[in-house]
């Protein structure tokens, strides 16, 4: 049994406090508990402390100290549940002290998984190009329910989804303009699904785009023929000509048009 000899306020944190005792063997530092924990358990001076008492003490404050650091941690940006979790989790506080921090951070609405979701899906769509799969994706590994998500997405409409995806068909079309009009398309196909986008806005986004005019093409064949000039210059006649058709043709060009830009600009 020990009994509370003194209790001074710490220098560097005057919202805790420094708790001697002496067990009969003199006065020695204690421990130390946050002010709501000195309160709660109405510590004083020549207050008699056994085991059981100091456990309960001990567990309270560590639940104190968990929330001052989970609120900290919450100051600087809105964060998940999951989230909240695991930066305890990091810092080796036990599972039953972890839940009653979330239990109190959503008792003071510091918590709010639903409201996280809705302020990340606002805040991805208005600052970048990300489709709707892609957000969900990453509100998945926030630890977010796909409920959530979900009905968070309800925030992102089809309209603004086309908008996006239409936008970024034309600058790839622009940045693209050496390729043949299949395999931009192919490209424009991949870019959307990595950016996130579904078939639907995907397939609307790129027949909403202008085709490209025979001039356009026609550029983009002799460009990519020139390319090709210099990588087959060792071969000769039938061989060189084949291999030239070929290595067009997979790049997405008509046979005709190149039938036509070999008879015109290969030596016969």
């Amino acid at each position: 049994m020990s009994i509370i000899t003194k209790i001074t306020t710490q220098q560097k944190s005057k919202d805790r406090y420094n708790i001697f005792t002496d067990d009969g063997t003199g006065e020695k530092y204690a421990f130390s508990v946050d002010e709501g924990v000195l309160v709660k358990f109405q510590l004083r001076k020549g207050m008699e402390l056994d085991d059981f008492f100091l456990t309960e003490i001990q567990y309270e404050d560590g639940i104190r100290k968990a929330y001052n650091r989970a609120v900290k941690y919450l100051s600087r940006m809105m964060r998940t549940e999951h989230e909240i979790r695991s930066f305890l989790k990091e810092k080796e506080i036990e599972d039953p002290v972890i839940q009653e921090v979330i239990v109190k951070l959503y008792e003071y609405q510091f918590l709010n998984d639903e409201q996280y979701a809705v302020s990340y899906v606002r805040t991805q769509k208005n600052t970048n190009d990300k489709g709707p799969v892609v957000i969900k994706r990453e509100l998945l590994e926030k630890g977010i329910k796909e409920s959530l998500i979900d009905q968070a997405l309800k925030e992102f409409s089809y309209e603004e989804q086309f908008n996006k995806a239409q936008t970024i068909c034309q600058k790839e079309r622009f940045k693209n303009k050496r390729d043949s009009e299949l395999v931009l398309k192919q490209k424009l196909e991949q870019k959307l699904l990595r950016k996130g986008y579904r078939s639907d806005i995907i397939s609307e986004a790129i027949s909403s785009l202008q085709s490209k005019e025979e001039d356009e093409i026609l550029q983009a064949l002799h460009y990519q023929g020139e390319k090709f000039k210099k990588k087959y210059a060792n071969e000769t006649g039938f061989q060189y000509k084949q291999k030239m058709k070929m290595a067009l043709y997979r790049k997405g060009f008509p046979l005709d048009l190149i039938e036509d830009y070999l008879r015109e600009n290969l030596d016969e």
